[in-house]
């Protein structure tokens, strides 16, 4: 085993395979061919002597010797990119903290969490980037990132089946909503029967994934037609407003939403919550870690307190 020759480049690649969960997304992640990618995923296990990822049909995950590395491989980048920040001239901020959250985190609290921040903790650096649950519960894993906001849905099971298990705790529990074009006959009650979604045109989230259907309200006896993908929420919204169709969105969104469109609870079926957590590794976090979680708490609260 010799990690001397082990290159910035090959440490890069392995993260990125590590947290995007396939060598394809890594590949496009950084602008490599998938054949660059194995090559140098195939060096670093050459010189740790053994394999770092399991191959999966839906993927691949560290293995113990993988997350020995990833751990050891983060800190050789983070001391990198601080580094060129030094050389640079810009000062080391006074505490780091890399957040991932979803994009329905991403309309509302993180941006009120982030302002509050500025005024009360201006020395608090906190670097963010958006991702799917699993995606976030990956990059956890892998240590790239501190803290992640997640979603769970009913039965509310724990995000991966890993051990030791993420430290969570419950942000927002929230019912799930329907949002109606203004101009359709289902927004003229102050709410929607689930029988009147029989038949009705949907707005959901890109084909792939987990996401396969999200904006589809859950439990539909019939197959869904989807007449438009978007990622994006406030695409979404925008094109409830356009009248193009329905989605799905939390009822902390409402207040989110364009002119043109109202959001309305869904009677007549089984209650659909889902809740906003927020995650960690399980040891106990650093000082600046815990300052963004308590930022993040007091906005999920004021959100709270806002909603109608």
């Amino acid at each position: 085993m010799d990690f001397t020759d082990v290159s910035l480049t090959s440490l890069r690649v392995f993260r990125a395979v590590a947290e995007r969960g396939t060598f394809t997304a890594a590949a496009e992640s950084l602008g490599y061919t998938q054949s660059a990618v194995s090559r140098q995923i195939a060096s670093i296990e050459r010189a740790a002597g053994g394999e770092l990822l399991e191959r999966r049909r839906d993927g691949v995950r560290l293995t113990p010797a993988g997350r020995i590395v990833m751990r050891r491989a983060t800190v050789v980048l983070d001391e990198i990119e601080a580094t060129a920040r030094e050389l640079s001239g810009r000062p080391e901020p006074g505490g780091t903290v890399r957040l991932g959250w979803l994009p329905t985190a991403g309309t509302t609290l993180v941006p009120q969490a982030l302002a509050a921040l500025r005024r009360s903790d201006p020395g608090l650096r906190v670097i963010s980037r958006e991702g799917t649950t699993p995606a976030l519960v990956r990059a956890l894993r892998a240590g790239s990132i501190d803290l992640a906001l997640l979603a769970s849905a009913p039965p509310f099971r724990t995000p991966d089946d890993e051990s030791p298990p993420l430290a969570l705790q419950t942000l927002t529990e929230r019912a799930l909503c329907l949002a109606v074009p203004a101009a359709h006959p289902l927004a003229r009650g102050d709410y929607v029967d689930v029988a009147d979604l029989r038949g009705q045109q949907w707005i959901a989230g890109p084909p792939s994934g987990t996401d396969r259907l999200m904006g589809v309200w859950p439990g539909l006896d019939e197959r869904p037609e989807i007449v438009h993908t978007a990622r994006d929420w406030l695409a979404k919204l925008h094109l409830v407003a356009a009248g193009c169709g329905l989605t799905t969105v939390t009822a902390g969104l409402a207040s989110a939403a364009p002119p043109g469109v109202r959001v309305l609870p869904v009677r007549g079926g089984p209650q659909e919550l889902r809740r906003l957590l927020l995650a960690r590794l399980p040891q106990p976090p650093a000082e600046p870690v815990t300052r963004l979680a308590a930022a993040l708490r007091t906005a999920a609260l004021d959100n709270a307190a806002d909603a109608p």
